[in-house]
């Protein structure tokens, strides 16, 4: 489950991919089975949550590592190359980046 904490010693990244309407559900598709079949099972995994925009031009992969060095580990991993090149080649673009939590709300 995800952790979202001040304090929390994680790394998470946060990829927003633009895609084409008929390329939503295949993309979310393929970011849930890399995430089952892979990327769990790999050092640092902790979490991914995957999020498709109801007009149907955004997926957003929210997903967090132990660390930031298991994060890039698995950018090394041949068996996740694969299943990130044809996230690539489904979407019109990607914007990956890791982030840290500034502050959390809730009422």
């Amino acid at each position: 489950m995800a952790t979202i904490s001040t304090d929390a010693p994680i790394a998470t990244l946060i990829n927003v991919f633009t895609v084409q309407p008929d390329r939503q559900r295949a993309l979310a598709e393929l970011l849930t089975s890399a995430t089952e079949e892979v990327m769990q099972h790999l050092p640092g995994f902790i979490s991914a949550n995957i999020h498709t925009s109801t007009d149907g031009g955004k997926v957003v992969n929210y997903a967090q590592w132990r660390s930031a060095d298991d994060f890039r580990a698995m950018l090394g991993n041949p068996t996740a190359q694969e299943h990130m090149r044809q996230a690539a080649e489904l979407a019109d673009q990607y914007e990956p980046h890791l982030y840290t939590v500034e502050s959390t709300h809730q009422h």
